[in-house]
């Protein structure tokens, strides 16, 4: 299995003119304290033109290799030697040097370019670049073993390379000479010298096309504001990451790790079209996939192409959230943390997840957050720049505090688990902490529902108080400074975060609304509409094949008053007959309406009640379960509430009458979901579920105990 390793540098600029840095370049050579594998150096040819513009030498180096002396003996080699080529222009002022391994060639082959040019904004410093490719075809079954030794010993060698010309430049320093002159052409041909404007220095092979290098410079003014923020220490020549910039603004990395951005980065110049992501996301990707280039390229590409779909790059200056969200969403940036990471507060337990979803659609809901996670970047950015340090993350305080079965709410709960499989895919790496404070009981059944979906990594970074803990020792404080804890933590700092609270029935929109809302959820909505008639209510069957499962059902009335009821029944219903509705006065009803339950079947003998039947108003939101005892076929239906006659008299009242002319009365609508869930999952997230005791539990898919049951259901309405 032949692999193939890739490394590629990022810009060293010397603050030091070419002539000198040369001058401390030379010394390295026949041998080097600094470099002790380095052990001998000889001259195979030189060759010098007659101006003594250019001198190119070659010679046969000779490595000691650190590595195990078993693998020397199994190799039966104890030096390792490599051919190294180094053209000097000093007309042009660059040095190219290119080196490969003439030990083991037939094995392993090592390629190394490296160039010393001129700093293309001044001609006094030096810029330095390096990049090599490894490739290693076969060593006596130890393959793995020789690439990492070989990868050790080079990112060491990376590493050292600067603190030798340093070593060297000092050297130089003390015995006095801090000027060497520039090479001038002999007497005879004056009219060569072309230091004034030196020219372009000539790249070395591995560089970016030229296409790409012309897109980037005359890209620049746009990338200031879009791309990578460019105000790098010492400037970098065409759009490259020079080392000071790296350290400054995106942190410390090792040399690999810096080699993967810079190429993970080329590649996007070269071949993505529209916007590339600024230097820190894109680091961002790599540390989400542990630096692997391709799986990183993968998670990014998706992400750039669903930016685009969704115009993501712009929902900071062009989407303004709908008012219920700036006055009931809890939640804010709210200066920062120790680590100097924004701080984002959400007051989760204040929040109406339910009535947001109901008002806005999970479409606006999931807007606003990316609209969060954008602004969070934005934040970073600044951060760093005000810091002077790099900052790529923010931290999140949730307050629980309030938090109730209505969080619960299914459908809520799955709005939830999109938007975090959004975020997570999008916004990797950016959760530096996450502190959860004033947990309640119900916590960690929300907790189960919810972790699965967080990626491991992100998880490590979560900090959970029960109670008043987080103002104890190993609380809040180690975080976040005292001056800026909120107000409601108890803490001095006025907190602009909204409070919340529970959204007005009246801004929730009806079923058709949001059915006939042009952009559909991005996920569709996991409601079916359902019509039911007098005489002809709406079925649905579900089929249990293990004894102790839950069926969980959400069910809004838009239209009419309902009974619902929830039966069981041995054998299987007949599919239902297409017309059904025949027999109804009331032609093509339409809307979805199924009957299961056979005219000829009993109650009692063919089918049983197991649940006692519950009378729901229009414009009621219900949600409960029932945990099934025995296996077989149970039906949820949704049957017309017919309005007793008027208690006074028996005589019909004209407004009876009428509304009973009018066929729209005899039609109610339903919005409904249901799910099975497997014992196992729901009692795993349970202390104890024992709804099928209780009536009508109203429950959502989730409960702390029966005792709890009714006045949650009160809730849950």
């Amino acid at each position: 299995a032949a692999m193939v390793q890739k490394y590629q540098s990022p810009v060293r600029v010397y603050k030091h003119p070419f002539e000198l840095i040369m001058a401390a370049y030379e010394r390295r050579f026949p041998t080097c304290p600094l470099i002790p594998m380095f052990v001998a150096s000889d001259t195979v040819s030189e060759y010098k033109s007659e101006d003594e513009a250019i001198h190119v030498i070659e010679r046969r180096c000779k490595l000691d290799i650190d590595a195990p002396r078993l693998l020397k003996k199994i190799a039966g080699v104890d030096y390792v030697y490599f051919v190294q080529k180094n053209s000097l222009n000093r007309r042009e002022r660059t040095l190219h040097i290119e080196a490969y391994n003439e030990t083991f060639s037939n094995r392993v082959i090592i390629n190394e370019h490296c160039s010393y040019t001129v700093h293309p904004d001044n001609e006094d410093w030096t810029c330095f670049e390096q990049s090599a490719s490894l490739d290693i075809k076969s060593f006596f079954g130890f393959e793995s073993t020789v690439e990492k030794i070989a990868m050790k010993q080079y990112t060491s060698n990376i590493k050292k390379g600067k603190e030798i010309i340093e070593y060297y430049l000092k050297q130089l320093e003390e015995e006095g000479i801090t000027f060497v002159p520039r090479w001038t052409p002999p007497v005879a041909c004056k009219s060569e010298i072309s230091t004034s404007h030196p020219r372009r220095p000539v790249s070395p092979a591995i560089n970016i096309p030229e296409s790409a290098t012309k897109e980037g410079l005359n890209n620049k003014e746009i990338l200031n504001t879009s791309s990578s923020p460019l105000e790098p220490t010492a400037g970098t020549p065409d759009d490259k990451l020079d080392a000071d910039y790296i350290k400054r603004y995106l942190g410390d990395l090792t040399p690999m790790q810096e080699s993967c951005l810079i190429r993970l980065r080329q590649w996007l110049q070269e071949t993505h079209k529209g916007k590339i992501p600024k230097d820190e996301h894109i680091l961002r990707f790599l540390r989400a996939r542990d630096f692997n280039i391709d799986k990183a390229r993968e998670i990014l590409c998706q992400s750039l192409t669903w930016r685009k779909q969704h115009q993501v790059d712009y929902i900071l200056d062009t989407w303004n959230p709908p008012q219920v969200l700036q006055d009931y969403y809890a939640g804010g940036w709210h200066h920062h943390d120790k680590d100097g990471r924004p701080l984002y507060v959400l007051r989760l337990g204040q929040m109406d997840t339910k009535g947001l979803v109901r008002a806005l659609g999970e479409e606006a809901l999931l807007r606003y957050v990316l609209s969060i996670n954008e602004e969070g970047l934005r934040r970073c950015e600044e951060n760093t720049k005000v810091f002077g340090r790099p900052i790529s993350s923010w931290t999140c305080l949730v307050d629980l505090e309030g938090l109730n079965m209505r969080h619960l709410w299914r459908p809520g709960v799955k709005a939830l688990l999109r938007i975090i499989e959004v975020v997570e895919a999008n916004y990797p790496e950016t959760l530096g902490r996450l502190l959860i404070l004033r947990a309640p009981r119900v916590f960690p059944v929300l907790w189960t529902l919810v972790s699965p979906f967080i990626d491991d990594n992100t998880r490590k970074k979560f900090l959970i108080y029960a109670g008043n803990d987080y103002q104890g020792p190993g609380g809040l404080l180690d975080y976040i400074d005292k001056e800026i804890i909120p107000d409601f933590l108890g803490g001095e700092c006025m907190c602009e975060v909204p409070e919340g609270g529970l959204v007005p029935k009246s801004l929730y929109r009806t079923a058709e609304e949001l059915e006939n809302e042009d952009i559909k959820l991005w996920t569709e909505t996991i409601y079916q509409s359902a019509s039911v008639f007098k005489g002809a209510p709406h079925e649905v069957l579900i089929q249990i094949v293990d004894a102790s499962s839950v069926i969980t059902w959400d069910f809004d009335v838009c239209k009419g008053d309902i009974v619902f009821n929830i039966f069981h029944s041995k054998r299987a219903p007949q599919p239902p007959k297409k017309d059904s509705l025949g027999a109804h006065s009331i032609t093509s009803p339409g809307g979805n309406n199924v009957q299961l339950i056979d005219k000829v079947w009993q109650l009692g003998r063919d089918y049983s009640m197991v649940e006692s039947p519950l009378i729901c108003k229009e414009g009621e939101s219900v949600q409960g379960s029932h945990v099934t005892r025995w296996p077989g076929f149970y039906i949820l239906q949704w049957k017309f509430h017919s309005m007793p006659a008027c208690a006074a008299t028996n005589l019909p009242r004209v407004d009876d009458v009428l509304a009973s002319l009018q066929v729209s009365s005899h039609k109610c609508k339903v919005m409904y979901y249901t799910e099975v869930i497997g014992s196992e999952d729901f009692r795993g997230s349970m202390t104890s579920l024992e709804s099928s005791h209780s009536g009508f539990s109203q429950l959502s898919a989730a409960t702390t105990s029966s005792s709890q049951s009714h006045s949650s259901s009160m809730i849950s309405r």
